[in-house]
């Protein structure tokens, strides 16, 4: 089916490649807004750094003049922790730039066609860190935010048909993890024993999560925060 079009952002690499390909699968049009290509073959790649305001309206301009967007999904993110003595409230903008200015942007981009059409999927890629972690002031602060500001705008659109839900992942093998994590160390290892299932979450993992939520027969599901974490957000596991 390729009356449906997707635009992830991040969709380059990691969690977002990979939803990216379950969602061509489907036969859905999917573009990535990125700072670098991707090599998904399929996709179409537009060059945008997030944290710039007015590249991000001309890159949502852009693409709502060429699509008609009925799935959104606000994937790309970045970490930059810090315990509290040396959290800086530049971070503090900067990931609320990324993380929820840039998805207000864009979504305002889609939501026309969205509208006319009386469907669409609004989808954020949140954090158990929402519920708190160490060294995520900034991270976690803007992450909750999105928890937030999904179910305001699931209050605002149920009424057009388009549904606004969030997934949250824990602990999971992506690049962000490892550039926290080093890769195959006994701090991996650890960390992955205390989580309750006892492994370490895969982006398969997630891609499910969102391709539950963004199935067009799923729209009596709004407003949600979906937990793909292993069990780590019903207790604490610190990352």
């Amino acid at each position: 089916m390729t009356d449906y079009t997707a635009v992830i952002t991040g969709g380059n690499k990691g969690i977002g490649a990979d939803l990216a390909q379950a969602m061509l699968a489907k036969g859905w049009n999917v573009i990535s807004i990125a700072r670098h290509p991707g090599d998904v073959p399929g996709v179409e790649h537009v060059i945008c750094d997030l944290s710039e305001p007015r590249a991000v309206a001309d890159a949502a301009a852009g693409i709502a003049a060429r699509h008609q967007v009925t799935h959104f999904v606000q994937n790309a993110g970045i970490i930059l922790p810090n315990l509290i003595e040396d959290a800086r409230p530049e971070d503090m903008l900067a990931l609320t730039q990324l993380h929820l200015a840039s998805a207000l942007t864009l979504t305002q981009a889609f939501l026309p066609a969205m509208k006319t059409r009386g469907f669409g999927r609004v989808l954020f890629n949140a954090s158990r860190a929402a519920l708190g972690a160490k060294t995520r002031t900034a991270y976690s602060a803007s992450k909750a935010g999105m928890i937030g500001m999904a179910r305001t705008w699931a209050l605002e659109l149920a009424e057009h048909g388009i549904t606004v839900n969030v997934v949250a992942p824990g602990p999971i093998l992506t690049d962000n993890f490892w550039g926290i994590v080093p890769k195959g160390s006994a701090q991996e290892d650890d960390l992955a024993r205390r989580i309750p299932v006892g492994r370490l979450g895969t982006t398969q993992d997630v891609t499910r999560a969102f391709m539950f939520l963004a199935d067009p027969d799923a729209g009596f599901i709004t407003g949600q925060t979906l937990f793909v974490c292993g069990g780590a957000s019903i207790g604490t596991v610190p990352i």
